[in-house]
């Protein structure tokens, strides 16, 4: 069946019709992951987009459930070169066809998906419409698409209840039990080898209690929490500052998310309130720039902004690089930074873009990119460590 892209400048892609059969309109943007499209899929910081992989081949290995960062695919459609609907690897559940059926996402393949991503790059992000539809009309959809925002999509993909994660994770025969990334392969061989039915792993954080809120949140945020000995309490993303608190926790986490960080304003002043309350915080991505804005910073919506498994960032204390993985379309303004509320931390080596900030006076510190990201470049993950660390410093001092 013949599906079509039609882009807000008048733009026309015509393909095959993959996934869900309905028609979507959604802001259209580009990762350019050359694996991990189920975590791409998964990840709630897509809800009110639809996403189009550069990587020609999609769908080669298939779906395996263990390795999806939330309960659902979030992405409004999706969009690919080839779809293979034949895919080979043990692991496999289901056809990524069966699963955007399953989950109701449409999308398009068979389209020039290097031309499209050439489009978004010179002319920036946009908005578009996936139909199957032949006797569209461009005067009608134009503006449509033109009038499309994504909206408050927090509220979305928020948990809606609190819960809390264990501190400890089992090892088996068959992977960890969470389906968590973190034990190293020569652990997990060790074991085999030693015939040992079970591995319990009780990493440095263990007795340090976490809360999690939940702005959109990947699964592998908590994971890596709690197989680093943490207890997680995960919290929704409207939860009040002072039932946080009041739970005492050693410190707090804020998750990555989608959308405008200006729409949740609400939100923003639940977490002036956190960080007037000097207990340690680590944020990522959208937690990131609702600090920045919780203490008087701005954010600005970026051309086309950074979705990818490849994006290098220099540790500014340091003067180290690491690659890592990002998807966002918003950053912070380092312009109307003020230094003594906080400075730059980490900066983006393409385009110098702010990627970090530590917070003066504060043990606070928050990162644009992705260090949980599962699969991608895990050079980063040590700052769930140093995260640890300033909750262990911070322990001792209120002993």
């Amino acid at each position: 069946m013949k599906a079509f892209l039609i882009l807000e400048d008048g733009t026309v892609f015509e393909g095959i019709h993959i996934g869900a059969r309905k028609e979507v309109i959604s802001e259209i943007v580009f990762n350019t992951s050359m694996a991990g499209y189920l975590e791409v899929l998964t990840d709630p910081s897509y809800a009110g987009q639809a996403v189009c992989m550069t990587y020609p081949l999609i769908g080669n290995y298939g779906i395996c459930m263990d390795d999806m960062e939330s309960k659902r695919p979030w992405p409004d459609g999706f969009i690919v070169r080839e779809l293979s609907r034949v895919p080979s690897n043990f692991r496999c559940d289901i056809t990524i066809q069966q699963f955007l059926e399953q989950n109701g996402v449409p999308g398009i393949a068979g389209i020039d998906t290097r031309a499209l991503t050439r489009i978004l790059r010179e002319k920036g992000t946009m908005n578009g419409m996936i139909t199957t539809n032949e006797n569209y009309h461009l005067d009608e959809i134009i503006p449509k698409l033109k009038s499309y925002t994504t909206g408050k999509v927090v509220e979305r993909v928020s948990c809606t209840e609190k819960y809390t994660l264990s501190g400890t994770q089992e090892l088996t025969e068959n992977g960890p039990l969470s389906g968590s990334s973190v034990f190293c392969r020569e652990d997990y061989a060790a074991g085999i080898r030693e015939k040992k039915p079970s591995l319990v792993r009780e990493l440095n954080g263990k007795g340090l209690r976490v809360a999690l809120l939940d702005l959109g949140a990947k699964d592998n945020i908590a994971k890596s929490l709690a197989a680093r000995g943490c207890e997680v309490t995960v919290y929704p993303a409207w939860t009040a500052a002072a039932e946080i608190l009041a739970d005492e926790p050693d410190g707090i986490m804020l998750s990555n998310g989608p959308g405008d960080p200006k729409e949740c304003t609400s939100i923003i002043e639940e977490i002036r309130k956190l960080y007037e309350a000097d207990v340690p915080i680590f944020a990522i991505c959208l937690g990131h720039q609702l600090m920045a804005l919780a203490t008087g910073a701005d954010t600005f919506k970026m051309k086309y902004g950074h979705r990818g498994g490849n994006h290098p960032v220099k540790d500014l204390q340091t003067g180290r690089v690491y690659i890592s993985s990002q998807n966002h379309g918003y950053v912070v303004d380092m312009e109307k930074l003020d230094p003594k509320v906080a400075v730059p931390a980490f900066v983006n080596v393409n385009d110098g873009t702010n990627e970090g900030l530590s917070y003066t006076g504060k043990n606070i510190f928050t990162v644009q990119f992705h260090p949980e990201a599962c699969p991608g470049p895990q050079d980063s993950s040590y700052l769930f460590d140093r995260f640890i660390k300033m909750m262990r410093e911070e322990e001792v001092c209120h002993a």
